[in-house]
């Protein structure tokens, strides 16, 4: 269930896409396009469980060393691009 409101600002929440970021080690992680409801206010992102059952297969797959990054600092990549592999 997803809050109407923000838990941190209380502001109100809109669905919208977000960028999630992780440290892992030395090394940044950041997926694009993730799907969220988003705080108006101060920007506090909010997942759905499926949504984040669709991260964890990401960060699995990461741990695994089976997941391609674009070559950028952060390691950024799209969550629609990591499904499209598994075609």
């Amino acid at each position: 269930m997803i809050p109407d409101k923000c838990s941190f600002c209380k502001g109100r929440l809109i669905k919208g896409k977000h960028e999630f970021v992780v440290k892992i080690g030395g090394t940044v992680l950041s997926i694009r396009d993730v799907d969220a409801f988003i705080c108006e206010e101060c920007g506090e992102a909010y997942y759905t469980p499926e949504t984040s059952r669709r991260i964890d297969k990401v960060m699995t797959r990461f741990h695994d060393s089976t997941l391609r990054v674009h070559p950028l600092a952060a390691g950024e990549i799209s969550l629609s691009e990591i499904e499209a592999e598994n075609c």
